[in-house]
């Protein structure tokens, strides 16, 4: 199976200061892989950097014949201005910017692929809404409704099923899943090691450096998140510990 991403020796930071270091191996074509770590440990970090937000300090991403825009991201929750002005119809509609470019017109068909996506997350109706006024869930049904439009080939998920209720967490792992199926290449950071486990067929635990990828089960061991913890700690005590 041919590579989505590689890095090479990678290492990300913000104001000289490292929060990935020295990061090296490769995400296969079609791959459904979890980003876990302790709060601190560079998940957030590494996804700026996949979708071109940050540039490498040193090493660097290889996009293995990609486009840019062929990665769609789906930012966490908390980086979205609420308070902005605008339609949940609009939101989502943001999706097609890439093919219809920041000022391109919308037409009929573009209409209709809209509605599909809003449809497709449960979010008929809600067209006029403001995203002030959703609730976590919505907001994330919107987010991954304009994820939907951007059709991209790697997909790349930042705390997707945090602080929202169980129905649209099942709803939205779905759409994953369905991603999957299409052979699209997901990569998601995720708290929540039991769902890792039962949905995620490959791991990777950050700790600012890597501990370990591969397999899921093999990279969620007691020694592994252990030492994941630990090597956050050395560089903030208060980090939060990972889950057994």
């Amino acid at each position: 199976m041919s590579a989505a991403l590689a890095f090479h020796d990678l290492t990300l930071g913000y104001d000289r200061h490292p929060a990935v270091h020295h990061l090296r191996g490769e995400v296969k074509a079609g791959a459904l892989m979890a980003v876990v770590g302790p709060n601190g440990a560079g998940k957030s970090t590494l996804f700026k950097g996949i979708v071109g937000m940050l540039k490498p300090f040193s090493g660097g991403i290889d996009l293995c014949g990609l486009r840019a825009r062929d990665i769609a991201y789906l930012p966490q929750v908390a980086d979205i201005d609420r308070t902005f002005p605008i339609s949940v119809y609009d939101m989502v509609a943001m999706g097609l910017w890439r093919d219809a470019g920041l000022f391109g017109g919308i037409g009929r068909r573009e209409r209709e692929k809209v509605r599909a996506a809003m449809s497709a997350v449960g979010l008929s109706g809600f067209e006029e809404r403001p995203i002030g006024t959703l609730s976590g869930g919505q907001m994330q049904r919107t987010l991954f409704a304009r994820l939907l439009l951007q059709d991209g080939r790697v997909i790349v998920l930042d705390e997707p099923f945090n602080a929202i209720d169980a129905k649209t967490a099942a709803d939205l792992c779905d759409l994953v899943m369905r991603w999957h199926a299409e052979k699209r290449t997901v990569i998601a950071a995720l708290h929540d090691l039991d769902l890792v486990k039962s949905m995620f067929p490959e791991a990777l635990l950050l700790a600012r450096e890597p501990v370990a990828w591969g397999a899921t089960k093999d990279v969620l061991t007691v020694e592994n998140l252990l030492k994941a913890r630990r090597m956050c700690e050395a560089f903030d005590e208060h980090a939060e510990a990972c889950a057994a």
